[in-house]
């Protein structure tokens, strides 16, 4: 439940500090007097936007802080996941600087608005005037049905393998589309591959066919100059192998009276017999270069193949023809991949979209079975608040393809009087009818959703009289199992509550000022006399007062 509420600097209040009883506590107050702002603050500690404007005093920071009663409530598992610290007694803090930035804690720690909000949800009901257009949605009329059935493990399993039922058949689609589009050009890929396959290329290739093209190109000229360093080494009158030899023996003939002579006979020999193997060498490479016209044309034919290939694959060398071609058998394996891919995803799809079946039809017998339940019970209680001949049922409707709630459509059917059909409720009933309505399914849902709190924001909206007498005493009864506070006009419904809060502005020279406080038993009387009569405060509305203060 929600013990304090520390609103600082935010809209018409200056600081405030609010001590909230469990049970049933009203708050009251001229129209304007500043009720809104007060859920306007609650609903910034529950993780709602913030609107820098409504910072009192652009200066300063605007703080909101709630503290919450919550060990009866089985919160541990959603701190122990957000790695919060978990305390019996929860502080939900948010500030705004005054450059509008926003943090937010949850006892001390910083967290994100979205846990806030998940967090909020967990511990109070805000209901305010405009909920009362969820009459219309037959998404909120499944989850009244939901909650009072009390299907929500059901409902948390069903999702769970809803959602990952989605997100297998998105991704199903996915690689249909792939593998169609990879289909379609499956065939111009293959002429690629066996281009590439039937070129039988090998990494170096390129570079040897060139060297060999350009030296028989050139063979001419190659041989011519091979022969003429063969015959200067060898070949003529004067060749320098024969000189060598005699420069040898020349030396040699003086090594007896000259010793250096032996050594540079020895630096000679070394250089002769070189040469001589050059000379091998010379004749050899001379004999085995050939003017082979057929060569080259058989290689520049192949060098073409290669050319025309790396222009039309856009590439320069065969190392990235190689790598095209790996990158097309991959793709051709992928497809292969992907049919099997497809193939069992298809199945696993069927058999997951059969156990959901399972599982909304079970969801939807449920449901089905605790409808009549709940239009006695809704209907007991609108007959007690002064709808003699109220009639609901609950019209269940098949949805053309399994959704996150099932395979069901609600649709609340009401009528007011015996002689009217059956209709949508929200498109018949009046605006006080709306209000005894949600103000039923309320009370039934508290009995079975386990909230902390709910907080009523004139959901008496359109009632008077004993019918709202019969509304305070309901709200009386919820507050015997949870905290109710409802922001009301009504003396009736505000004489019911076991704690009474005014909000009133006052005005000084900075401006005015919203301020909420506990009423203590005189001024309730006072409060509530006001109600009655208006402005002008009457003994006989002081008398009925306390009338309806003693019922």
């Amino acid at each position: 439940m929600l013990k304090t509420l520390t609103v600082e600097n935010y809209a018409l209040i200056d600081k405030s500090v609010i001590h909230f009883s469990s049970g049933f506590s009203v708050i009251t107050g001229e129209t304007g007097a500043g009720k809104s702002i007060l859920l306007g603050a609650l609903n910034l500690i529950l993780g709602q936007k913030f609107d820098a404007k409504s910072i009192k005093n652009p200066d300063e920071k605007c703080v909101i802080e709630g503290v919450f009663d919550v060990p009866a409530y089985h919160l541990q598992p959603f701190f122990e996941e957000n790695e919060l610290d978990y305390d019996d007694e929860c502080i939900i803090r948010r500030e705004i600087t005054p450059n509008g930035k926003s943090r937010s804690f949850v006892n001390d720690t910083p967290v994100a608005v979205s846990v806030l909000k998940e967090l909020g949800e967990k511990l109070i009901d805000i209901h305010s005037q405009h909920k009362n257009l969820l009459l219309n949605d037959n998404q909120f009329q499944l989850n009244i049905v939901d909650i009072i059935a009390g299907n929500r493990k059901e409902i948390e399993h069903y999702r769970d393998l809803y959602y990952r039922f989605c997100s297998d058949k998105k991704r199903l689609h996915r690689l249909i589309e792939e593998t169609s589009k990879k289909n379609a050009d499956k065939d111009f890929l293959d002429f690629q591959l066996n281009q590439l396959k039937e070129a039988n290329l090998s990494e170096t290739e390129q570079e040897e066919l060139e060297a060999e093209a350009a030296m028989l190109i050139h063979s001419e000229e190659i041989k011519a100059a091979l022969s003429k360093a063969l015959w200067l080494l060898a070949e003529n009158d004067q060749n320098i192998n024969a000189n060598l030899k005699e420069a040898i023996a020349s030396i040699l003939a003086v090594s007896s009276v000259f010793s250096a002579s032996e050594e540079l006979a020895q630096r000679l020999n070394s250089c002769f017999i070189e040469l001589k193997e050059i000379t091998r060498e010379l004749d050899a490479m001379q004999n085995d270069v050939d003017v082979n016209p057929q060569q080259l044309e058989c290689i520049n034919g192949r060098l073409d193949t290669i050319y025309s290939l790396e222009k039309k694959h856009n590439v320069s060398t065969v190392k990235e023809l190689l790598q095209l071609q790996q990158s097309l058998e991959e793709q051709f394996r992928q497809l292969d991949c992907c049919s099997e891919e497809i193939e069992r995803l298809t199945k696993d799809i069927e058999t997951q979209e059969s156990v959901l079946l399972n599982l909304a039809q079970a969801l939807s017998g449920k449901r089905k079975e605790k409808a009549p339940e709940i239009e006695s019970e809704i209907v007991t209680i609108l007959q007690n608040l002064g709808m003699p001949n109220a009639q609901l049922s609950i019209q269940f409707s098949r949805e053309d393809v399994l959704t996150a709630n099932g395979m069901d459509e609600v649709n609340f059917l009401f009528s007011a009087n015996k002689d009217r059909m059956l209709q949508p409720i929200a498109t018949i009933a009046s605006g006080g009818e709306i209000s005894r309505v949600m103000l039923s399914l309320k009370s039934v849902i508290s009995r079975s959703s386990g909230l902390p709190t709910i907080i009523l924001d004139e959901i008496d909206t359109g009632v008077s009289g004993e019918i709202a007498d019969k509304m305070g005493i309901i709200m009386q009864q919820m507050g015997e199992t949870m905290q109710v506070i409802s922001i009301t006009h009504l003396p009736q419904i505000a004489s019911k509550g076991t704690v009474h809060y005014k909000v009133f502005k006052t005005d000084n020279e900075k401006g005015t000022t919203s301020n909420i406080k506990q009423l203590s038993a005189g001024e309730r009387v006072t409060e509530i006399a006001q109600m009655l009569s208006g402005a002008s405060l009457t003994e006989a509305a002081i008398r009925n007062a306390e009338e309806l203060l003693g019922k």
